[in-house]
This record gives C-alpha cells, sequence and structure tokens, in this order.
C-alpha cells in the first residue's frame, strides 16, 4: 500500500501535467468537429441555393471546408501536447507537393470541371462547338465532359481540354438569326423576288416580328443575283425554319417563274488564220 501511495505520488505531476492536455485536446477536437460539421451545412445550405453552382460542386466545396477546418483542429491538439506543428506542416506540404507534380493532368481535370461547373458556359443538353468538336452536352463531370455528336457518336473530352478551348454554345441565347441565300437570274426582277421571299418569311409564325428580318441584295455573283434573307426565331426552331422556308421560296420561285440559274460561262473561240 505504502509502495502504491509512493508511486501514486511521484506519478501525481506528471497526471495533472498531461491530464490538463489530455482534456484539452478532448475539448478542442470535439469543438472542432462540431464547428466543421456545422460550418460544411451552411455551406452547403447557402451554395445550393444559387443557380450558378452544380450540386456536385456543392459537396465538393463543403467537404473542402470540412476537411480544412478538421486538419487545423488536429494540429491544434498536437500543439496541446508539445508537438512542433511547424515542421509537420512543412512535412504535409512537401508530400502534397510531391502528390500535385504526380497529379497534375487529374488536379488540371478536376479545377477545369470545377471552374465548367461554376461559371457555366454551356448546361447538360446545350449544343457547343469545342475546337473542332460539336455535339450536344450528356453529362458535366469533375473530371470528363461527356458529348454525342448529331448523328449520336459518343465523345469523352477531359476538363482541362474543354476548358482551354473556345466554346461556342448555340442554346444560350434563347432568339438566334438564320442565314440563308437564294439567287436569281440577272433577267429575273430583284423587287418581286425580294417581295415573294418577304411574303414567304411573313406567312411562317415562327419568324420574329422584332428584330425585323433582313432582304437585301448582298453581291452580284458570277452567275446570279444574291439576295441574303436574315429572319430571327427561337432557338428551337432554327433548324426547321431553314429547311422549311428554303423549299417554300424554291416553290414560291418556280410559281413565280423567278429562275434559280446554274453556273454558266461564256467560253470564245478564236480561228486563227493559217
Amino acid at each position: 500500500m505504502d509502495q502504491f501511495n509512493s508511486f501514486f505520488t511521484s506519478m501525481e505531476p506528471i497526471f495533472v501535467r498531461y491530464g490538463l492536455s489530455v482534456i484539452g485536446a478532448v475539448a478542442i477536437l470535439i469543438v472542432g468537429l462540431l464547428v466543421a460539421r456545422w460550418i460544411g451545412k451552411r455551406v452547403h445550405r447557402s451554395l445550393s441555393k444559387s443557380a450558378r453552382f452544380d450540386d456536385t460542386v456543392t459537396l465538393l466545396l463543403a467537404k473542402l471546408v470540412r476537411i480544412v477546418i478538421i486538419a487545423v483542429t488536429i494540429l491544434a491538439v498536437l500543439n496541446q501536447f508539445g508537438v512542433q506543428t511547424a515542421s509537420l506542416v512543412a512535412v504535409l506540404g512537401t508530400i502534397g507537393l510531391a502528390i500535385g507534380l504526380a497529379l497534375q493532368g487529374t488536379l488540371s481535370n478536376i479545377a477545369s470541371g470545377i471552374m465548367l461547373l461554376v461559371l457555366r458556359p454551356f448546361n447538360v443538353g446545350d449544343t457547343v462547338d469545342i475546337g473542332s468538336t460539336s455535339g450536344v452536352v450528356d453529362e458535366i463531370g469533375l473530371f470528363v465532359t461527356e458529348m454525342h455528336t448529331f448523328d449520336n457518336i459518343g465523345i469523352t473530352m477531359p476538363n482541362s481540354k474543354v476548358w482551354g478551348n473556345e466554346i461556342r454554345n448555340y442554346s444560350r441565347n434563347d432568339v438566334r438569326r438564320v442565314d440563308m441565300e437564294f439567287g436569281i437570274a440577272y433577267d429575273d426582277d430583284m423587287d418581286k423576288a425580294m417581295g415573294v421571299v418577304k411574303e414567304v418569311l411573313d406567312a411562317d409564325e415562327r419568324v420574329l416580328a422584332e428584330p425585323e428580318p433582313l432582304i437585301a441584295i448582298s453581291a452580284l455573283g458570277d452567275s446570279a443575283v444574291n439576295i441574303r434573307v436574315r429572319p430571327w426565331t427561337q432557338t428551337a426552331n432554327v433548324w426547321p425554319l431553314r429547311y422549311a422556308i428554303t423549299k417554300r421560296v424554291k416553290e414560291r420561285f418556280d410559281e413565280e417563274e423567278i429562275s434559280f440559274p446554274f453556273p454558266q460561262r461564256d467560253v470564245h473561240l478564236f480561228q486563227e488564220e493559217n
């Protein structure tokens, strides 16, 4: 019994010293975990209310915030036991740098994916040109963007390639202009032909009154007088309207005996005298 009391007496300063450290460390750990959870939920809730942030990005940013707070909490806990956290941070930084260099391509795709999801140059279902690739967007992920071409061929593009290219989005605006051109013979009446085109446009409900359609002589070609036609319509009607107007203009020109000239060239023959 005396030996136990003696041992307890000798160990009492150690228990007091490290016991307080353990209690402080546990308190810091509990508070840090609670704070990380609370702030993570607040970040997720705030970003979810914004239409600019995708669900994937919202979850990722909320997790990153929690991880950062937990990492700071762990460093604070280690500091309670006298661990030199400065050297530990330096070691972790070196390891992180090595991992970053090893996964440079992957991290570049993730960073590009986050930019695509946050800035939203296009959405799922949009018709786009990305560099020399044209198609419809099927999915925007953290690593790759899934598309399919107009003849339904699947395309998987790394996000770094998508973000690093020029992006042309045909679906972003609700209204688009349809550019067409029709050629008539030099012997035909230009004003009559332009009037027929205007009647065709006025008869189609898909053509918008504002902005006003353009009908003008654009050029005097080698074989034809070119009439430029530029009506405006809803984006979803661009191609159906183009096909319908082209067909109807041909039918009306035939009815009005306005010709579509074929390419022609005058050839002059000279006979040499012997």
